[in-house]
């Protein structure tokens, strides 16, 4: 599968690196755009984000069309600004506006929405988002299979992220087994 992976300046920028890791572990193409905003968070976090493919204000690369086909986008993490700016058409941004190009050609969209707690602004912006066809995965790991260390919380998500696109891994113990 291909996907674009787009990585934006909320805290967690952990869940977008292992992201693009298992992707590409599992041998999916993988396009990587990171905003300015990531860049930054990534330098306080100090975590290595994986190389961008396209610049964050580059909306002449391939996936700002629709005639470009791919299996969908990934926002992981996605910050309320990106959010807020996807839900309300606000394409000015390679990342938005590839956003709004999987919503209207009924791609798969997915953000992974790493902030708490939710404003009402941010409520209604979700629901915006999910009624035109966006998946939004809160960065709420789950603590049921009991998780050994923070890496294990990230690849809760990382594998609730790719379950999305009906993408088999490992990543943690699913319910019952």
């Amino acid at each position: 599968m291909r996907f674009l992976l787009a990585i934006t300046g909320a805290s967690g920028i952990i869940y977008g690196k292992r992201t693009y890791e298992v992707l590409k572990q599992l041998k999916h193409d993988v396009d990587v755009v990171a905003s300015e905003g990531a860049k930054k968070v990534a330098e306080a976090e100090d975590t290595v984000l994986p190389d961008s493919d396209y610049e964050e204000k580059d909306i002449s690369a391939p996936f700002a069309s629709g005639s470009h086909k791919c299996d969908g986008m990934i926002v992981s993490p996605c910050s309320v600004k990106t959010l807020g700016e996807i839900a309300n058409g606000v394409g000015n941004t390679l990342i938005t506006r590839s956003a709004e190009v999987m919503l209207k050609e009924r791609r798969k969209l997915v953000l992974v929405l790493r902030e708490t707690p939710y404003s009402y602004i941010t409520i209604k912006n979700m629901e915006t988002l999910t009624l035109a066809g966006g998946i939004i995965l809160p960065a709420s790991p789950g603590f049921y299979y009991k998780p050994k260390s923070i890496d294990g919380m990230v690849d809760f998500i990382v594998g609730k992220t790719l379950d999305q696109f009906d993408i088999e891994h490992n990543l943690f113990r699913r319910w019952g087994r």
